[in-house]
C-alpha cells in the first residue's frame, strides 16, 4: 500500500463513510466498562455500551491505544498519516511517536508522520477526510503535512452535554455542585481551544437555548462555509443531531454536513443525549 491513514477510534464518522474510505485503518482505545475491559469498536457494540452508560453506577473509563498497536498499522504502507485524539485527551499522540521511531529505527525507506489533531470525535474524523482528500488528489507527502496542520489549526469544536452524570462519576465536577447545574437546567456550551483543552464558551438555561446559542456561535467562530464540512455527532440522540442539522443548513451554506453517532470512547465523557459539531 503506497498511502494509509490511521486513526485512533476515538475518530468519529459515520460506518457508511469509513466503508468507503479503503486506505483508512482505526486503532481501537481500551475501555473499562463496569470492571470488564474492551477494545473500543471491536468488542462492544454502540447499542450494548449505551445500555451500560445508562445503568452502570461506576464512571467509564479509557485508555490509549499501546505503541505496538500501532507500530502494527504502520507495517504495510509507503506513506503514512496517523491521526489521533488531542494530545492535551490522551497519551494516544505520544503512543503513536513511539511507534514511529521504532519503525524507524528498524525500517529506514518509510515516511511517517504523527498528526494531533487537538480534537475529537467527528473534529478528527475531519481530519483524517481532508488527509483523504488531499491523497486522492495526488497532492505530494510534504504539502500533505503542511495543508493538514493548517486545517487543524483552524477547525472549530463545540459540544453541549445533557447529562453530568459521568462527569460526576469521573470526580471532574462535584457531585453536589453538578446536581445544583442539573436541577437548574444549566447547559454549557464547551469546545476545545487552540491547545487541543476544553474551555466553557458560554452557558445557558435549558436545550433549546443551548442549541440557539450553537447555532450563533457557528456564525461567530465560522467563516467560508461554501468550501467547508461541518460534522454532527450525537451520543443516542439522533431526532436532535437531525433538527440540529435542519437549523444550520437554513442559516449557513455548508459545502456538506454529516452526522455520526458518537462511538463509545467519547460517549463515555459526553454521556447520552450530548451533541457535538466540528468545522
Amino acid at each position: 500500500m503506497k498511502n494509509k491513514i490511521i486513526t485512533d477510534s476515538c475518530c468519529d464518522l459515520p460506518d457508511n463513510l469509513l466503508k468507503k474510505l479503503k486506505n483508512v485503518s482505526i486503532v481501537p482505545m481500551n475501555l473499562t466498562v463496569d470492571g470488564e475491559q474492551y477494545e473500543d469498536r471491536r468488542d462492544i457494540s454502540l447499542e450494548t455500551f449505551y445500555k451500560k452508560l445508562k445503568s452502570s453506577s461506576s464512571h467509564t473509563t479509557s485508555a490509549s491505544p499501546s505503541p505496538v498497536k500501532f507500530l502494527n498499522e504502520l507495517s504495510d504502507a509507503e506513506n503514512s498519516f496517523v491521526v489521533t485524539v488531542s494530545s492535551s485527551l490522551s497519551s494516544s499522540y505520544n503512543n503513536a511517536l513511539l511507534a514511529r521511531k521504532m519503525l524507524l529505527d528498524d525500517v529506514k525507506d518509510r515516511a511517517v508522520h504523527i498528526f494531533d489533531s487537538l480534537n475529537a470525535s467527528v473534529g478528527q474524523g475531519l481530519v483524517v477526510l481532508k488527509i483523504n482528500e488531499l491523497i486522492n488528489n495526488d497532492v505530494s507527502f510534504n504539502e500533505i503535512i503542511e495543508t493538514t496542520e493548517n486545517y487543524i489549526k483552524n477547525l472549530k469544536t463545540f459540544f453541549i452535554l445533557d447529562r453530568l452524570d459521568n462527569l460526576m462519576k469521573s470526580g471532574r465536577i462535584n457531585r453536589i455542585l453538578g446536581r445544583i447545574v442539573s436541577a437548574l437546567n444549566i447547559k454549557f456550551i464547551m469546545g476545545k481551544n487552540d491547545k487541543g483543552k476544553i474551555d466553557i464558551y458560554s452557558k445557558t438555561r435549558g436545550s433549546k437555548r443551548a442549541m440557539k446559542r450553537i447555532l450563533n456561535i457557528i456564525g461567530q467562530y465560522g467563516t467560508n462555509f461554501q468550501d467547508k464540512i461541518l460534522g454532527i455527532a450525537h451520543c443516542n440522540c439522533y431526532d436532535k443531531a437531525l433538527n440540529l442539522k435542519e437549523e444550520i443548513q437554513k442559516q449557513y451554506n455548508f459545502k456538506d454536513i454529516i452526522i455520526t453517532p458518537m462511538g463509545p470512547t467519547i460517549s463515555g465523557y459526553a454521556d447520552l443525549g450530548g451533541i457535538l459539531v466540528s468545522f
